[in-house]
């Protein structure tokens, strides 16, 4: 009598094989989602005996599926534009956590920030990296949920360097002005206006005097005078007194209470005076200082070594934390949660975690998403061999059945 059951192990191992590959095609769009094979295996063989040169005679006794492999090639990066989403793109997870605390990994980068500003996946789990303080990321401390608060500060910055970009008119009569305004920062983030006035006093020689407005110290009436001097030039019009930049100019006693303001007048720049006096009307081409106020966060982009680096509203950038990427000695061994979450097992190994491109890791794409690296049509060629195997396995069962039905027919 025919064994039903080789044929029957055909049957579920291919059933297996189409379900298998019926998933695959099912999440050819999901994010980060790595395509699966389906491997087959022999099963255990009973001995008939030997033949007259002494081989053995075996009967196979069907087909099962060994095993059902992640395939962990990388998946194409698509560009989106959206500042939380993130690709990675060689070996490496994400680490993320649920709210009672279990470490799950994904490969899918699709981010939000949540109403407390935490990055999160779309199922609330909070992304794991290296908190950022002062603009400065420590890899050696462990990884933590990353906070990436819009109401995160930039400090302001006082100013210590002054530079003006200006011509004064040669031409000019004595007692004839020019002012130039400029702002500055203290140490609270304050602003200043100061304004430089020169004054022509006769041929290549001009006074100057640095003013700001008296209400900022604290006084009242005219703008309180914070420095002031003499400027000379030689016959081509170029800066020959002062000899070198202004340093020292301090303004005391500000109002807000803020240390007082001292900064250098940069008179030149690698030798070359940035006042001159020629035949032409007075003018300021360009201001600059070094100071800011106080920043607010308005948005941030995460670059290949994970760095998620801050823009501020006062023009300042600085490190608000850093995605951590983990790997594992067996990812085979990684045992799928759904949602495109693993976990470990004692044949993957535990995670160990570091900075993108680092230890073998890859490196991460801001802006950008691992699709599916699935193959339609590997899968549509997959399914057909499915397909026949399933039929051919049918088709046995069915022979089977027929020769049955005549073994029982030979007793009538």
């Amino acid at each position: 009598m025919p064994n039903f059951s080789i044929p029957l192990s055909g049957l579920t191992a291919e059933s297996t094989a189409l379900s298998t590959i019926a998933n695959n095609l099912s999440n050819q769009n999901t994010t980060g989602y790595k395509d699966k094979a389906v491997l087959f295996s022999d099963l255990f063989y009973q001995s008939l005996g030997t033949t007259g040169s002494g081989n053995p005679i075996q009967l196979g006794a069907g087909t099962q599926v060994s095993s059902i492999p992640s395939l962990f090639t990388q998946g194409s990066v698509q560009a989106t534009g959206v500042a939380t989403d993130v690709a990675i793109q060689g070996a490496g997870f994400f680490a993320v956590q649920n709210a009672s605390g279990v470490i799950n990994y994904t490969r899918a980068g699709d981010f939000f920030l949540d109403a407390n500003s935490f990055l999160v996946t779309s199922q609330g789990q909070q992304v794991l990296g290296y908190p950022a303080v002062n603009g400065v990321v420590n890899t050696g401390a462990g990884i933590v949920p990353l906070q990436l608060g819009t109401g995160t500060i930039s400090p302001p910055t006082p100013t210590t360097n002054v530079q003006l970009t200006t011509n004064l008119n040669a031409a000019a009569n004595v007692g004839d002005t020019f002012s130039t305004p400029i702002t500055v920062y203290d140490s609270l983030g304050a602003s200043h206006v100061l304004t430089f006035t020169f004054t022509n006093t006769g041929p290549a020689a001009w006074n100057y005097s640095v003013t700001i407005p008296a209400a900022d110290v604290g006084a009242t009436g005219n703008p309180t005078v914070v420095t002031n001097g003499t400027l000379a030039f030689d016959s081509n019009g170029n800066l020959t007194t002062p000899a070198a930049n202004v340093a020292g100019i301090t303004v005391s006693g500000l109002a807000d209470g803020a240390s007082n303001l001292g900064f250098t007048w940069q008179l030149y720049n690698n030798g070359t005076g940035l006042l001159t006096q020629v035949a032409a009307p007075s003018s300021t081409s360009s201001t600059n200082q070094t100071g800011s106020g106080s920043g607010s966060l308005v948005k941030f982009s995460i670059g290949g070594d994970g760095t998620i680096t801050g823009s501020f509203s006062n023009g300042k950038t600085q490190a608000l934390g850093q995605l951590a990427l983990a790997t594992f000695a067996s990812n085979d061994g990684l045992q799928l949660e759904g949602n495109t979450d693993y976990s470990p097992t004692l044949a993957s190994g535990q995670a160990v975690a570091g900075a993108p491109g680092t230890g073998g890791r890859g490196t991460l794409s801001g802006g950008a998403l691992e699709l599916s690296n699935v193959d339609i049509a590997t899968e549509f060629a997959n399914l057909i061999v499915a397909q026949r195997g399933f039929e051919a396995d049918a088709k046995a069962v069915s022979t089977f059945d027929q020769i049955t039905q005549a073994t029982i027919n030979l007793k009538q």
